[in-house]
């Protein structure tokens, strides 16, 4: 290496420099993010090389010398340039450092480097670091860390100088650095707590419980420290650990913090107080702790939690510090919580062994993991993540069958396990455990190491219906079976089931039913086969004994069935024959069934006792474990989910309600009349067939009663469905009355309750732990209120008008007294109408004082103006005599009024007039002096009170002049809305609101890829027709949409014209802004979540402030918060982080999306941002190779900015926390790793999980201190709730019809859908955002989501399914909300609801359905399968009811039965099947949905409003959409249960409605829906021919219309909602473009360009299906023979032949059709020449007109020639006409003029051959290099 060049006077030669667009973060920790693009291996240098940018222009020498500093410590860090664009970054380099050179010696101030540098350093020193050592304040405290950040780089770069120069650094300059390196350490960056000996001075640090809790933690006495360890100055037990077991530093420091925070949150709300940490560390441990306990009793294991008589405390601390510094680093490890309890449980060991009280022999109890630089990360946390990479890798993404690859599930539950053990401490790397097979198809499991499948198999059936819902299907099967005996025998009435041969075949389902258990257990077996290796011998003799028993009851219980008939009938016969006719006993039969039952008849007993049954499935003794093993596989999870006797009451009523209900309505109008129909239909001998029947002589026309039955089976199954919509729809409704929900639904309302409403808002919003007086909760009301108010302005959805009239006063007024000041919106034209009243009140007044009193706004509005009115004549008129004349004037009125004579006395008919020139009084008093004269009188006369006595004047103008159309205020309908529903839900039932102080802390957690951030104005201003079908611009599109928010906007930044909006940089950062909060965006979101923090000020503010201090005004109550006092206790409280997967990469290409995010968090300092960092670190072995390193990190912004300063927004962003991470974090679905590497920097005992197209409310966040409250009641009486659930409000339903389908579909599910589920159905799971976690009970039970790749595409709902598993509760809550973004065109949507259906395909495979389904009881068991997959798979029942029917009345149209039974008139109305395909219409229209969602709009808006916005839909094809909708769940979960295919689909979230071209819809929907609606088409069109003849046309239509529309609506909807879809040019376009996609070759094609790529993807899960989904498939396949089998016989041709010769000979003409679609000729167009003269010439002899190529031309005949020449010649000539015209029709027209014309066939070929023969040469060597420069150009060659 060189040495280093620094000047004396020598200059290093000069080199050129190009500009390097750069921008990346650096990954020193505590650095500023820099502004220079630097390679990741080369990361040290960034904070040099922003120092240089920095004072650049200040000392260019300097930043010079920084910059040769950075290029040889670059050549050091990496010589060889191997690192990823490091040879391009250093060139760039060099060349900047030679150009810089020249000009900079040139400025130089001082005669050498050393002195220049010296001068630079001591002048920095002391203007930017000395003055701001003593820092009290957040933004100095900023500044410095920043400024001593330089002071490093800066001595680094004057040491390299002055060693360079061989010059001895003098002592000043080492004091200045040693001071500098000194407040390095006190002024560290910090995220909430400043945990250095300044930050002491904190007013957070001042907290009682913070201190007491880092006290707790600096006891660190008797703590055995590791030989050689230096101790830290203020070291503490986290510290010990770390120096023990070697955790990352910033990972120890992370969790200092989260423990801090933890214990005092918990130790604050104590009561009484007590600064002993004994008590809250043990109520800490107990919910850390839980699922630990749970897990070493489960394995019969001791615990390692081992405390002491004396230093119980320290241990304590110990533990719970060990466990969070293991789950911080864990990585992916955190989706394995058992294997997290073992790896605890390990180490929790170590400590005991390190602290045994043996004081000599604890020094040599050393770890089994010794301390060291990132030791628990190599040594523990990396052996599992190469595990769960591996198998990642296995998978293929998801592509691979899910039994030959491990997921997170198969991994955690190897810990389920006493086998867990053998991994032994120190692991062992050979534990079976590590090893994963190289490759898919290796070694078979017994024969290999690899552990395999754990407990359950993923395998593609759809059998696990059955299988995970066997009671239910069995319950269903068993009811038919009773029916369909009770209907045939006898007369059909029910009670003939009391009859003793009706009940005796009644009592065969005890034959049936053990079939059904031992198909069960069979399922069991096969399904479970491939985790076989991993099964106890326990598990597997459990499988094995069901099945024999399950087959001993098939032969025992049939067998002694036979004996119980004295005259058996068929099958009992059969059976007495097999076994001998001996007597009857029917008895043995009652006693095998009883035996049968008795399991049955046990858990009916357990069911009606929930308490013994959860404690005896919690038991952990051996007995009781022995009684359970058979009824359930003994689980770590799935034990005492049991809820309350109450809670069990109510969904079982509901239940037995619907099954009631369902059954009567299946056997009266499907199962009873069908079975007379099937009587008549089997009582007919039909011999004339219309085809070849293979059993001409079947009796009983078995074929037709299977066609008839089929469709009303599928709909008995499927009608439930049915049923449980419109059950649901009641039940939710009652429990939305009860709840309060629509009370107050509009304005009306809200001003006939407005009265009630403050102290609604003082009994929910207002902490009752402090006695207050009505004038303050008045106060408060008016300061919440006002502030609610003000954000609907800053929000623009109301104008200063409209403001004014909502605002309410809540300043003192002593001349008001106790005069209510409403807001003027609620006293609109309340003075006129008094006027009008007292000028026709013909002296009356007591009647006039009566009608007044009556209207309490009148009352108030008329005293208010009176008082005002005194006031400010009193304040105007100044002299003496004239104030004493005045004050008479008002005591003579004042008397007259109690004496109530004042209308007689008085002319009131003068009241109008008075009025009218008050109200001109107030006029000219706002416009300035009453006169122009010197000494004038002017308002307000004391400068004192001139704010206040303005706004007097101000609101009296408002009562005085606002009429009726203030009765509207606010006009926005968003803002109604909000405002009707925040009042609506303080009347609904809430916890009370706590204090801050005492409220249960949160954060709030937002998972964010790569969406917008911030809309430029560059993207606001682009016309774009790919989203809008008109080109416009979004911000055009917006200002049309939103013309009231665009019109408050311009006024709010006092412009008028968006021309003059531009003018201003600051104006467009706000025009940016508005854009942003209404599109789908990140800003929105932050924004809507930062309400939060702002609600929590207040309210600490109003906590802390006393009366006087809330009556100063109402001005913006920012101005009067106290944020000194109030925002470090909000920091305790409230957390927001955002995980910024992406945000690393963008940064270092520059995307402005880095820098948006960034400005965002400028504008918000409380926001926190974590991101994955991929870097590149050299090794640190001899090698020197480099290497990919990642790091969790967080950052912040250090001190805040409002956006649109002036100052560089790089310079303010602060990486607070860097932890390495094992390897890539994403190996399983992306956003539940992005969640999970982020959730370590959350805080508080609650986490919020919030999507990015989400937003939030300033009302509702003020309610969220009463949510969090929910945590602390038991709601079912049995334990309390782990998940909270909120409603969600969707704010994109008015951008087009398909939206408000979406939203309203939407809007009902997550109220009275959810309502329903939580109570009292017991069974809501996580549905996705905005649900509220309780963090500890997730964080050490897996997260908030799972991750396993492809079965865990739901993520969501899954940790609603692990909740619920592991004992918890999860809850729904209406009286809050969030917004919510959704698609909003018909491709967005489908993408979305495919993905749902996909997700919901692979639940069905899962193990936690299968899990819930045996584990809940049954009738909680119908809940969640009729609320999860059921509905998914009910809607395959529901199109599959309509193929069924179409096949089986094709069979019967076909073979001639229809038109034989077509006499029979019960055949001819078949009612029970038109009973049938209406109940499948149900489904098809979306009804299903449509009910809940219209009596949810009934309940909140009104059922007028409901029945006209049902019509409204309908009108907008709202059926239509619903039955296009069912085709995508159809498609999609059927194909993703038999072939896999689930993936992840973006819907972009744009704002558009855009034209979606006709290739983009192919795409799309060709396999779900046109290539189906097409074969039902057909079969439709079939039916109707050759139905018609003997049904009649009217009947065949009435009875397929809903097939009919069905088709109608797959075929054409994605055109009907295409915007501009049926414009001609626009037709024309997509035909020409999707004929070119169409006719493309694949292969390197992407599928929008080639419809050979597309169709290879398309059916790329073919390939990695199983053989017997492959089987499944290619059966489906084969219904299409069908038709060729029945329509060949109905062909004239055939003249009723009927042999089996006929459907041969059809196979024949088939194959001769395709052999000459196969040799079809292809079309000339001068390449191809060869193959398209061979392909004539075979088509033109194949169809023997080749007689004119062959022969030459004859002599034209004339009368004299003979008959064989005029043959000869008409030959010839008929087949040159043939030939010319088949020639000429195959020639390209682009080339057709290159040819010349001939008459003659044979010369036109030939021409053709002179022509392109020698063209094809040419061109052949034209192409050949081209393709060998191709091709050498693709491999190197």
């Amino acid at each position: 290496m060189e040495k280093r060049s620094f000047s004396e006077g020598d200059q290093p030669p000069p080199r050129e420099w190009q500009n390097m667009p750069t921008s990346s973060a650096s990954s020193h920790r505590g650095s500023i993010v820099g502004s220079e693009i630097v390679p990741s291996s080369l990361k040290e240098i960034a904070p040099i090389l922003r120092v240089a940018d920095e004072i650049e222009s200040e000392k260019p020498r300097v930043a010079y010398l920084c910059r040769i500093y950075a290029f040889e410590k670059a050549q050091e860090l990496d010589p060889t340039s191997r690192g990823r664009n490091v040879r391009q970054f250093k060139t760039a380099l060099l060349k900047r450092i030679g150009k810089a050179n020249d000009p900079t010696l040139k400025v130089l101030a001082k005669k050498s480097d050393a002195s220049e540098m010296k001068s630079f350093y001591q002048d920095y020193y002391r203007g930017k670091i000395k003055p701001l050592q003593n820092a009290a304040d957040k933004a100095h405290r900023a500044q410095l860390s920043k400024a001593c950040i330089t002071g490093v780089v800066l001595f680094e770069v004057l040491e390299a100088v002055y060693t360079t120069l061989s010059i001895k650094i003098e002592k000043e300059i080492l004091k200045a650095r040693n001071k500098v390196e000194e407040n390095m350490q006190i002024y560290a960056p910090y995220n909430i707590l400043p945990l250095v000996p300044v930050g002491a001075n904190q007013a957070i640090s001042k907290y009682p419980e913070i201190q007491s809790a880092v006290k707790a933690l600096h006891k660190t006495e008797d703590l055995p420290w590791p030989n050689g360890h230096e101790k830290k100055k203020h070291g503490d037990v986290l510290d010990w650990l770390q120096a023990i077991f070697g955790f990352q530093e910033d990972n120890v420091a992370n969790q200092r913090e989260h423990l801090i925070l933890l214990l005092a949150n918990v130790h604050i709300r104590r009561s009484p107080r007590s600064e002993s940490q004994d008590q809250v560390l043990t109520e800490v441990m107990k919910k850390l702790f839980e699922n630990y306990e749970k897990w070493y009793k489960f394995l019969d294991e001791k615990s390692n939690l081992r405390l002491p008589e004396t230093k119980a405390q320290q241990r304590k601390l110990l533990y719970i510090g060990l466990y969070l510094l293991i789950w911080g680093e864990a990585a992916n490890l955190r989706f394995m919580p058992e294997c997290l309890c073992y790896i605890f449980h390990r180490m929790a060991d170590d400590v005991n062994g390190r602290l045994h009280d043996n004081s000599v022999s604890r020094r040599n109890m050393e770890p089994a993991y010794g301390g060291g630089e990132e030791a628990f990360l190599r040594k523990v946390v990396t052996p599992f993540y190469q595990v769960i990479a591996k198998e990642a890798e296995r998978g293929k993404r998801g592509r691979s069958a899910h039994s030959q690859w491990r997921n997170y599930d198969d991994l955690n539950e190897y810990f389920w396990s006493v086998d867990c053990f053998q991994l032994g401490w120190p692991m062992k790397p050979e534990a079976h455990f590590f090893h994963v097979p190289a490759a898919e198809d290796s070694i078979p499991a017994y024969q290999d190491r690899w552990v395999g499948k754990v407990n359950f198999v993923e395998i593609r059936s759809f059998w696990h219906i059955f299988r995970s819902f066997d009671r239910m299907w069995s319950f269903f099967i068993l009811c038919l079976q009773a029916m369909i005996i009770v209907a045939w025998n006898g007369s059909g009435d029910p009670n003939a089931l009391f009859t003793p041969d009706v009940f005796k075949k009644v009592l065969s389902i005890f034959i049936t039913a053990p079939i059904l258990k031992l198909v069960q257990a069979v399922l069991d077996v096969i399904l479970s086969w491939k985790a076989q290796w991993s099964m106890t011998s326990f598990v597997k003799l459990r499988y094995i004994l069901k099945v024999v028993l399950a087959a001993v009851w098939v032969i025992i219980l049939p067998v002694t069935y036979a004996y119980t008939w004295a005259n058996a009938p068929g099958l009992a016969q059969t059976i007495k024959s097999w076994f001998g006719n001996g007597s009857n006993s029917p008895s043995l039969f009652v006693l095998a069934v009883v035996i049968y039952l008795s399991p049955n008849m046990l858990a009916a007993l357990l069911f009606l006792f929930p308490l013994i049954r959860r404690s005896l499935e919690r038991s952990n003794y051996k007995i009781v474990m022995l009684m359970m093993w058979w009824s359930q596989p003994r689980l770590y999870v799935g034990r005492g989910m049991h809820e309350s006797m109450f809670c069990l009451f109510k969904y079982t009523l509901f239940w037995v309600l619907l099954m009631i209900t369902k059954l009567a309505f299946s056997y009266y109008i499907e199962i009873k009349p069908l079975v007379g129909l099937t009587k008549a239909i089997m009582s007919v001998r039909v011999t004339n067939f219309q085809w070849h029947e293979f059993f001409p002589r079947a009796e009983n026309n078995i074929g037709v009663v299977i066609a008839l039955w089929a469709p009303v089976i599928l709909v008995y199954f499927m009608d439930t469905q049915i049923w449980y919509a419109i059950f649901s729809t009641l039940c939710g409704g009652f429990c939305g009355v009860i709840r309060g929900l629509g009370e107050v639904r509009t304005l009306g309302m809200l001003r006939s309750r407005f009265q009630s409403l403050p102290d609604a808002f003082n009994v929910h919003l207002i902490a009752k732990e402090e006695a207050q007086s009505n004038e303050e909760g008045k106060a408060k009301f008016a300061r919440l209120w006002n502030t609610i108010i003000i954000s609907f302005r800053e929000e623009d959805l109301i104008s200063d008008r409209e403001k004014d009239l909502l605002l309410m006063p809540y300043q003192a007024d002593r001349e008001l007294k106790d005069i209510i000041q409403w807001p003027p919106f609620l006293l609109a034209s309340k003075i006129p109408m008094a006027l009008d009243m007292a000028k026709d009140s013909n002296s009356k007044d007591q009647e006039l004082r009566k009608r007044i009193e009556t209207d309490n706004y009148m009352s108030s509005a008329i005293r208010e103006c009176y008082a005002q009115f005194r006031s400010i004549i009193n304040i105007l008129v100044q002299g003496e005599r004239e104030k004493e004349l005045i004050d008479k004037i008002f005591e003579q009125v004042e008397r007259h009024v109690e004496r109530h004579d004042l209308t007689s006395t008085l002319k009131m008919s003068a009241l109008p007039s008075l009025h009218d020139l008050f109200v001109q009084l107030i006029k000219l008093l706002e416009k300035g002096p009453l006169f122009a004269s010197a000494g004038a009188i002017s308002f307000p006369i004391d400068e004192r009170t001139a704010q206040e006595n303005w706004k007097k004047i101000k609101r009296l103008h408002l009562l005085l002049t606002t009429k009726d159309s203030a009765m509207d205020v606010p006009s926005n309908l968003e803002a109604r809305r909000r405002i009707c529903f925040f009042t609506n839900s303080l009347f609904m039932k809430m916890p009370a609101a706590p204090k801050v102080c005492n409220m249960l802390s949160f954060s709030v957690l937002t998972p964010y890829y790569n969406e917008d951030v911030l809309f430029s104005l560059q993207k606001l201003e682009r016309e774009n027709e790919d989203l809008f079908q008109d080109g416009v611009s979004i911000l055009f599109y917006l200002q049309k949409f939103f013309p009231d928010e665009w019109t408050n906007f311009l006024e709010r930044v006092k412009c008028k014209s968006e021309e003059q909006v531009k003018k201003s940089v600051e104006l467009i950062e706000q025009l940016c802004l508005w854009a942003s909060y209404r599109g789908q965006t990140l800003a929105r979101t932050v924004r809507g979540m930062m309400y939060y923090r702002k609600a929590l000020e207040l309210q600490a503010f109003l906590e802390k402030a006393d009366i006087k201090a809330l009556e100063r005004g109402h001005k913006a109550v920012e101005q009067y918060i106290d944020r000194a006092k109030c925002q470090e206790e909000v920091d305790m409280k409230f957390t927001y982080v955002v995980s910024c997967q992406q945000y690393g990469i963008h940064k270092r290409s520059g995307d402005h999306r880095a820098q948006d995010i960034e400005r965002l968090m400028k504008e918000y300092p409380s926001l926190r941002v974590a991101y994955i960092d991929e870097v590149e670190e050299r090794s640190k072995d001899e090698s020197g190779r480099t290497n990919q390193a990642y790091y969790s990190t967080l950052m912040k912004a250090t001190f805040p900015n409002p956006i649109g300063s002036s100052n560089s927004v790089e310079k303010l962003v602060q990486v607070i926390y860097r932890i390495k991470l094992p390897g890539p974090a994403i190996l399983g679905e992306g956003k539940p790793e992005n969640q999970n590497h982020a959730i370590i920097f959350t805080r508080g005992e609650c986490l919020q999980t919030i999507d990015m197209n989400q937003d939030n409310y300033m009302e509702e966040a003020l309610k969220m201190r009463n949510l969090l409250e929910e945590f602390r009641e038991k709601h079912d009486g049995v334990r309390f709730p782990t998940i909270l659930g909120l409603r969600e409000h969707i704010f994109t339903g008015s951008v087009s019809s398909l939206a408000w389908f979406m939203s309203n579909q939407e809007a009902s599910f997550v109220t009275i859908g959810q309502r329903l589920l939580a109570n009292p159905l017991k069974v809501r799971f996580h549905y996705g955002h905005p649900d509220v976690f309780d963090r500890l009970f997730h964080l050490t039970r897996g997260g908030v989501s799972k991750a396993s790749k492809v079965i865990n595409l739901s993520e969501d709902i899954f940790v609603g399914f692990n909740s619920t598993l592991r004992e918890g509760n999860v809850t729904h809550h209406e009286y809050i909300q969030v917004g919510k973004g959704r698609d909003v065109s018909l491709n967005q949507i489908s993408m979305f609801e495919a993905k749902i259906a996909n997700g919901n395909g692979e639940q069905t495979l899962s193990r936690d359905i299968y899990r819930l389904g045996h584990r809940f009881d049954f009738f909680r068991m119908l809940s969640c399968y009729f609320t999860t997959i059921g509905f998914y798979f009910n809607t395959l029942i529901c199109v599959l009811t309509v193929y069924i029917f179409l096949y089986g009345r094709l069979y019967l149209v076909l073979s001639g039965f229809e038109k034989e039974l077509s006499t029979q008139p019960m055949i001819r109305d078949n009612r029970p099947l038109q009973v049938a395909l209406a109940s499948q219409s149900f489904v098809q229209f979306g009804f299903a949905m449509v009910l809940p969602m219209l009596m949810e709009i009934g309940l909140e808006r009104g059922f007028l409003n409901a029945l006209s916005d049902f019509v409204m839909m309908q009108l907008q094809l709202a059926s239509i959409f619903f039955t296009f909708s069912l085709g995508i769940k159809t498609h999609y979960y059927g194909r993703t249960i038999l072939h896999g295919g689930a993936k992840y689909r973006g819907t972009s979230r744009s704002f558009g409605v855009f034209y979606a071209k006709f290739a983009d819809n192919y795409r799309m929907y060709s396999r779900s829906h046109f290539v189906k609606g097409f074969e039902l088409m057909i079969l439709l069109l079939v039916y109707q021919i050759f139905g018609e003849s003997h049904t009649g046309a009217i009947a065949n239509i009435l009875i397929t219309m809903y097939m009919w529309f069905m088709v109608g609506s797959w075929l054409f909807a994605p055109f009907l909602f295409n915007p501009s879809g049926f414009e001609w040019q626009k037709i024309v376009d997509d035909w020409r473009e999707w004929k070119k996609w169409i006719s493309n070759q694949g292969g390197i094609v992407p599928p929008e360009k080639s419809w050979e790529t597309w169709w290879e993807e398309e059916h790329e899960h073919l390939c990695h299906s199983g053989m017997w989904c492959i089987i499944a498939e290619t059966i489906l396949a084969l219904r299409f023979f069908i038709y060729q089998y029945g329509l060949v016989y109905h062909l004239n041709i055939v003249k009723h032949n009927k042999s089996f010769l006929v459907y041969g000979i059809s196979w024949l003409v088939i194959f001769l059709i395709l052999f000459v679609i196969k040799f079809d000729v292809l079309i000339l167009n001068g390449e191809n020449y060869k193959v398209w003269k061979e392909s004539v010439l075979l088509q033109l002899g194949w169809m023997d007109i080749d007689y004119v190529i062959r022969k030459d031309k004859p002599p034209v005949s004339t009368d004299l020639s003979t008959t064989t020449e005029i043959t000869l010649y008409n030959q010839w000539e008929r087949s040159n006409r043939v030939c010319a015209i088949s020639i000429r029709a195959k020639i390209s027209h682009s080339i057709s003029g290159l040819v010349a014309q001939h008459s003659n066939a044979k010369a036109l070929l030939e021409a053709i051959d002179v022509q392109f023969e020698s063209f094809e040469k040419a061109h052949a060597m034209t192409v050949m290099p081209r393709s060998s420069s191709a091709y050498s150009s693709l491999y190197g060659r």
